[in-house]
């Protein structure tokens, strides 16, 4: 069986450069490095492949290039408009390159990120895009002892000695907390994401915390809630929080999906933004400009973060120069989701 698929290999090979009017290397150059030809001449040898139907033999190819051209992403969860996003800007820029994207989830748990790895590893992907910076020391060890090239995406941390691509978190929280202490709030609630785990979540808490810190504003345990990623829970923590005797004017969320919830409760509860509260996301999912009232939220370019993940995992596989740590710019998209607050509860 070996030998008829080495023969078949051959002889479709032979076929396509007969068709294009190349040599065999050419087409072989083509298959497993498409930078190494002109794009006229990748031209020539795709029409050609496209006309015979021939399929390259995987196993074939990887022992020729020593490649899979193949690379694996682990990332928490499908069910998440940015992640959504990210995966398919990665997969459009990967196709475009000649190489394939495997696609796993973790559940945020480390073990289980770690086996996921394992089981992308085994099967040959030349590198991996994680999803932020907080991974099972097996993990890392696993990823140096087989010389896997990997990239941290959605964080930015020049400290680190990890390569990463993102925007800081930390700074972005803080610019979309300062915006409503601009405005005159002193009164500001978060409502985050769940913090174990997710180093993202995290800086962003930690992003809102200094802002407040920083005019000397409180921030009551009660004031701050964590919840898991969904619309339910969201509206679950706005229920709470504008049900306390002593609630806040302004709402700062750790992402536009819990942003979202917390205006679905509060129009529910007879409350109107930003009249009565105000309310920032984060992320800017395109639902947040439609929304009525549209959502204040902080920009994150999410397609070009994982573009830029994917390049530099292609460049270093093809052992050209890389920039380490890149920082994603941020802004902050002021809408119709916050105004000053109301003066009887300033």
């Amino acid at each position: 069986m070996r030998l008829t698929n080495a023969k078949s290999v051959k002889q479709g090979i032979r076929a396509v450069a007969a068709r294009a009017g190349v040599s065999t290397a050419s087409v072989s150059r083509a298959l497993n490095n498409p930078n190494a030809v002109s794009p006229s001449l990748r031209a020539r040898i795709e029409q050609a492949i496209d006309a015979l139907g021939y399929i390259p033999h995987a196993p074939a190819r990887i022992l020729s290039s020593r490649r899979s051209r193949t690379l694996g992403a682990i990332v928490p969860t499908i069910d998440n408009t940015m992640f959504a996003r990210g995966i398919a800007s990665l997969q459009q820029y990967l196709s475009s390159v000649g190489y394939m994207l495997f696609l796993t989830t973790s559940g945020y748990d480390l073990d289980v990120e770690l086996q996921q790895a394992r089981n992308l590893i085994s099967r040959g992907v030349d590198g991996l895009v994680l999803r932020g910076d907080c991974h099972h020391d097996g993990l890392r060890k696993l990823l140096a002892d087989n010389a896997v090239p990997f990239i941290n995406v959605g964080i930015y941390q020049p400290d680190r000695p990890y390569p990463c691509v993102g925007t800081d978190n930390e700074a972005a929280a803080h610019r979309a907390a300062a915006h409503v202490i601009e405005l005159g709030h002193r009164r500001i609630g978060i409502v985050s994401a769940l913090q174990r785990n997710n180093d993202r979540a995290s800086a962003r808490v930690a992003g809102f915390r200094r802002a407040l810190a920083e005019n000397g504003l409180e921030l009551p345990p009660q004031w701050h809630v964590e919840v898991p990623y969904t619309l339910d829970d969201a509206r679950e923590a706005a229920r709470y929080l504008l049900n306390l005797k002593d609630r806040p004017t302004a709402v700062v969320c750790g992402n536009d999906v819990i942003a979202y919830g917390v205006l679905l409760e509060a129009e529910r509860d007879g409350f109107s933004v930003p009249r009565d509260l105000s309310v920032v996301g984060f992320d800017d999912l395109d639902w947040s400009r439609h929304l009525r009232p549209s959502l204040t939220t902080i920009h994150v370019p999410t397609g070009e973060t994982w573009q830029r993940a994917g390049e530099y995992l292609v460049r270093s596989l093809a052992g050209e120069q890389t920039i380490m740590h890149r920082e994603i710019d941020f802004s902050l998209v002021v809408r119709e989701s916050t105004a000053p607050p109301p003066k009887s509860l300033k």
